[in-house]
């Protein structure tokens, strides 16, 4: 199970970090992956970092503003996001996945999803 958490309203330019817990399992064995859907839109793969921590893979739009990161001692995967802009205005969530080493735009490939968190990025 993963339990995503961090979201809430912020200015545009603000920052935020989500987090997202695993239970029940040692999530160090999982390559990660961060979703958003914003209203209307499909599912959007915001970027993924393998179990290792040694590959990461950023969507252009968020490059150089989003972080990833993970602390596999405490089973907790991050998503630190700075100049936030109002189109970054979603529902983000959190997957995991053993089936590949790195991580995957498909949201397929992931076994387990977070319930998400809103993040609102206001003007």
């Amino acid at each position: 199970q993963l339990q995503a958490s961090g979201g809430g309203l912020v200015q545009a330019g603000g920052s935020l970090r989500l987090s997202c817990v695993a239970s029940g399992r040692t999530i160090s064995s999982y390559s990660v992956g961060w979703f958003r859907q914003a209203p209307g839109k499909e599912r959007e793969f915001v970027g993924g970092i393998s179990w290792s921590s040694s590959r990461t893979y950023y969507l252009d739009s968020v490059k150089g503003r989003f972080t990833m990161s993970r602390d596999n001692a405490e089973n907790t995967m991050y998503l630190q996001m700075d100049s936030l802009k109002p189109e970054d205005t979603a529902v983000y969530y959190c997957a995991a996945t053993r089936r590949i080493a790195s991580s995957s735009p498909v949201p397929a490939t992931y076994d387990y999803w977070g319930q998400g968190t809103e993040v609102t990025v206001s003007s």
